[in-house]
């Protein structure tokens, strides 16, 4: 799944934050939700108009984002 056409980032929404394009839903605010154990039908119901493409468009962003980042080994 590719999440150009979905994702939006222009400093001019939410102070350039990744968005779902042409509204102002954050896309760390769907994935926290999923990380909280929400369902996609309890988050596309908190966000009228959301759609299942538009959630895993969030996490493919978030998982090519974390792949393309040099991450410091992490410590216990």
């Amino acid at each position: 799944m590719f999440y150009h056409d979905t994702i939006e980032i222009d400093p001019a929404i939410c102070s350039g934050k990744p968005v779902i394009r042409g509204t102002r839903i954050l896309v760390t605010s769907i994935l926290s939700q999923l990380a909280a154990g929400e369902s996609f039908d309890a988050i596309r119901k908190g966000f009228p108009g959301l759609t299942n493409d538009d959630i895993k468009a969030a996490v493919e962003f978030a998982r090519q984002s974390i792949e393309a980042t040099e991450l410091a080994a992490m410590r216990d």
